[in-house]
């Protein structure tokens, strides 16, 4: 990639808006790879917590007592904070101005980081988990929107989003090594206390390496507030109601009261922003139909993938019976597959475009979950694991920097931070509602094989306990090889167009 300069706008504020004092213009010097180095980092920490997170689950269900439904809000509060504020956060890097955005969304990040480490009860756990849901809503639409606006050019866009793409997938290949290790060395606190230096770095590269620029919107009347609200509070609410199937029944107020108010706060929204002066997301986006398709695939994969994750670490530990350490280890080699999976899609999209790597890659990941569905707690990890989860992680690094590269080509700078948010909010809307509904599968599966009402009952059921975990495990990945095989149908709406080398670039900020 070509080290010139970026414009003075265009890597903070795509929509026009001029440095903030000199300190802002001495730095128009600063190359172009170190916002590509900033952005993929801030991804690497985000995905990097994330499959920490995993393999530490069953230190810290042990060391705090959490139930199972603890567990999963471990993960669900994450991504209940992340799923809702995205579209918000997104828009927030377009309206105030990205390095301002993007620096309060690593500070955030890092302190619940802190917080969490340090946590005593499941309560404190899973607020500080939420906090850092928070943080990475703001920060994770801003590194797409970085790169996306500063990389203008098709060809050198493309090859930057493939950089940023392979380092989210070291992130996950490192998560559960580095996971691994610091929960069996040291305690499962330090898969949160790591990002706390990481975060410091990334805060200094971040304010050197960033032009800042004046916020657009100066008032908050300027601001779609009603929006904002109506829409963060439904996302909310739907993924709560969801969520909240894990412990009372689908058709219990608990669930359907919170999915109703959260489905009809939606539709509300979607009469403020037929009106507003300066819509949160003004909604003729959505004829853009690599956009709109893009999405679909996202909210698809993302429902099986997430659950992917979370049943292997728990599988790996409570019915193969590996520690910490060695499950990291066993995740290595599907996540260096979904690394190789990045590189070779964003060759690939160079010559054919996104669409058919939209179709490819998710049919590759249901074929490693099938595959895994199959599995038998009486196997090896060679034999049974092995080749499904590098398939598996295979077909998502074939996909998920097309997602990207389909949502964001030929959006309009001004627009590139809430198309950011909008992929980045299908896909963990589709991971909150999968983890949720795979999870109550699977443990409804595992209930019944045990001729019980209660899964957790399979905790102390010997080997037979062992037996029926696998299976419900088993029962949830293969209702998550169906889902994310329709994401190849919904991958056939993305235009045969753009290819990389011949789309239209962002437009600029001068």
């Amino acid at each position: 990639m070509t080290a010139t300069a970026p414009r003075t706008s265009g890597a903070d504020d795509p929509v026009g808006g001029r440095p903030s004092g000199g300190r802002a213009r001495r730095r128009r010097d600063v190359p172009h790879w170190m916002v590509l180095v900033v952005a993929a980092t801030a991804q690497f920490m985000v995905i990097l917590d994330v499959s920490i997170v995993n393999v530490a689950l069953p230190s810290m269900r042990t060391d705090l007592g959490l139930s199972t439904a603890g567990l999963q809000w471990v993960v669900n509060a994450y991504a209940l904070a992340f799923a809702g504020l995205l579209l918000l956060g997104g828009r927030a890097g377009d309206l105030f101005g990205r390095k301002r955005v993007f620096l309060w969304g690593v500070a955030l990040f890092s302190l619940a980081s802190l917080v969490g480490g340090f946590a005593q009860t499941e309560t404190w756990l899973v607020a500080a988990r939420a906090a850092q849901g928070v943080g990475g809503a703001v920060l994770a639409p801003a590194t797409l929107s970085l790169l996306t606006t500063t990389y203008t050019e098709p060809a050198e866009r493309a090859r930057a989003l493939g950089v940023w793409g392979a380092v989210g997938g070291a992130g996950g290949a490192m998560g559960g090594l580095v996971g691994g290790v610091l929960t069996e060395l040291l305690s499962w606190r330090w898969v949160l206390f790591v990002n706390v230096p990481l975060g410091v770095l990334l805060i200094a590269g971040a304010a050197w390496a960033l032009v800042g620029s004046a916020p657009v919107v100066r008032r908050l009347r300027d601001l779609d507030v009603p929006g904002s609200l109506t829409v963060t509070l439904g996302l909310t609410s739907v993924v709560y109601g969801v969520v909240s199937a894990e412990t009372s029944s689908w058709t219990s107020a608990v669930v359907l009261a919170p999915i109703a108010v959260g489905l009809a706060l939606l539709a509300l929204f979607v009469l403020i922003e037929r009106h507003a002066p300066r819509p949160l997301v003004p909604l003729d986006i959505f004829r853009r139909r690599a956009l709109s398709a893009a999405n679909g695939v996202a909210l698809t994969v993302g429902m099986g993938m997430f659950s992917f994750w979370f049943f292997m670490s728990l599988q790996l530990q409570r019915v193969y019976g590996f520690d910490a350490l060695d499950a990291g280890l066993a995740f290595l080699p599907a996540s260096l597959a979904l690394v190789a999976g990045t590189v070779v899609s964003g060759r690939i999209a160079q010559r054919t475009g996104p669409r058919p790597l939209l179709v490819v890659g998710p049919l590759v990941s249901a074929a490693g979950l099938l595959w895994l569905s199959a599995s038998s707690p009486s196997g090896s990890y060679v034999g049974e694991l092995l080749g499904p989860t590098m398939l598996a992680g295979l077909g998502i690094g074939l996909t998920m920097v097309q997602l990207a590269a389909a949502a964001t080509a030929g959006v309009p700078g001004e627009q590139a931070g809430l198309a950011s948010g909008l992929i980045n909010t299908s896909r963990q809307m589709g991971g909150a509602i999968g983890l949720a509904v795979l999870s109550t599968i699977a443990a409804a599966h595992t209930a019944s094989v045990l001729g019980t009402e209660d899964a957790d009952a399979a905790a102390s059921a010997g080997a037979a306990g062992v037996e029926a975990l696998a299976a419900g495990y088993d029962r949830g990945l293969l209702v998550g090889a169906v889902i994310v095989a329709s994401g190849a149908l919904v991958g056939l709406l993305v235009p045969r167009e753009p290819r990389a080398r011949d789309r239209e670039p962002v437009a600029s900020a001068d």
